[in-house]
């Protein structure tokens, strides 16, 4: 990666306090705790700067823990108590709409779109989770 930036850019800087703006606009999804986890086990106090190379092992090291479709395969699976790899779509509008970060019922008609939903108004949930989790191309 580091053949493609400049010197400057290399050895530039970024505000400890800024971290979490900086790597969310690069694709993770770090929480304030992890951030203040990656601050700590670096040493480095929020109202410190941090250099590049430092900045490339905070994002390394959060991008390793991030899996989106271990995160969604966990979640669906307390929904699926009795573990057929189904769920109902009622169900799932449900939690999408009330619990955790909570989607509009637009949103959810947009994932809903993705998914092959059976006669009998069900969603193999593996398949659904790969379907939402595929990356976008340019």
């Amino acid at each position: 990666m580091a053949k493609f930036l400049s010197q400057d850019q290399i050895n530039g800087k970024i505000k400890a306090s800024d971290l979490i703006t900086v790597m969310r606009c690069l694709g993770a999804s770090p929480t304030p705790s992890e951030v203040d986890k990656h601050l700590l086990w670096h040493k480095i106090d929020r109202r410190a700067e941090l250099d590049f190379s430092t900045f490339l092992n905070i994002m390394y090291r959060q991008m390793q823990q991030e899996d989106p479709q271990q995160e969604i395969r966990t979640a669906m699976a307390m929904i699926d108590r009795q573990k057929k790899g189904f769920i109902p779509v009622s169900e799932l509008r449900a939690k999408l709409t009330k619990m955790g970060e909570k989607l509009s019922e637009e949103e959810v008609d947009d994932l809903l779109k993705e998914a092959k939903v059976g006669p009998n108004g069900i969603i193999k949930y593996e398949d659904f989770i790969r379907r939402i989790t595929i990356p976008v191309t340019d």
